[in-house]
């Protein structure tokens, strides 16, 4: 006989949903994309992700992950948004030197950033499709229009890069990607970077609020943090536990940045 197992044959964590937690996800995905980064675990508002070419993995799947399982038992909204409704790649272009340029993974836009719906929430995962100025473009464009729109932001590894480069962050608090930080960091001079962090949260009176992660994996204890603030601990924990995810809770734990010796 087989058994099948699944998250979703775990019992539910039933919580009140307010009013004012968001409910409109957006991730943003391009082509070179970070797919870890994008997956964050986590309530977000529900409003769309953009993606890009060349985008990780984790960037983008472990967040999503987690608010997968947030969405069970809370009125959630998610739009994959890229410049096209075209399979985005993993695959950053032109190679970078990977030996195996062929090995990846896809995902299928929702919408465009000329038909993405009104979002609360905006994920901006990193990757190498951050390098390339032609991919970028309409990822920059679309971020530039819809910051000032959102209740928040949730960056992933380099996705903080992006908002730098666009003096989003300037005179606040970011950390970024520790083992690229230099060229990270110098694309916001004007940015108070932190170094030696998991997560920075920036919660500057009159401006969008920024939770900012560190590399690739950050993104998903920095979402299960959003959770946490906006939905309580004991929905996070739950959630963790459902994934078996073990948490880091502080966001200033960062053994990375010493091993990669990170510095403005």
């Amino acid at each position: 006989m087989m058994v099948l197992c699944s998250i979703y044959l775990c019992p539910l964590y039933l919580t009140h949903q307010s009013a004012t937690r968001p409910t409109r996800y957006g991730m943003i995905v391009f082509k070179g994309f970070q797919a870890l980064g994008a997956l964050t675990f986590g309530p977000l508002p529900l409003r769309p992700t953009v993606t890009y070419l060349s985008i990780y993995t984790t960037d983008v799947f472990g967040p999503l992950s987690a608010l997968n399982v947030l969405s069970r038992t809370h009125k959630m909204e998610l739009a994959i948004i890229a410049e096209s409704t075209k399979p985005v790649s993993t695959h950053p272009e032109p190679n970078p030197g990977f030996v195996s340029a062929s090995f990846g993974q896809e995902i299928v836009p929702t919408h465009t950033f000329q038909n993405a719906p009104e979002i609360e929430v905006l994920l901006v995962p990193g990757g190498f499709g951050t390098r390339n100025k032609d991919v970028m473009a309409p990822v920059e464009a679309y971020i530039r229009t819809v910051f000032p729109k959102v209740g928040y932001v949730i960056t992933i590894c380099t996705g903080s890069a992006i908002l730098a480069g666009l003096g989003l962050l300037d005179h606040r608090r970011a950390t970024t990607n520790k083992c690229t930080w230099d060229a990270n960091a110098k694309l916001g001079p004007n940015v108070e970077w932190v170094r030696k962090a998991r997560w920075v949260v920036d919660e500057t009176a009159g401006v969008t609020p920024v939770w900012s992660s560190s590399g690739v994996s950050a993104g998903i204890d920095v979402t299960f943090a959003f959770v946490e603030k906006l939905y309580g601990g004991e929905t996070a924990e739950h959630v963790a536990n459902v994934m078996e995810y073990d948490r880091h809770l502080d966001g200033k734990w960062d053994p990375f940045a010493g091993i990669w010796e990170a510095k403005v």
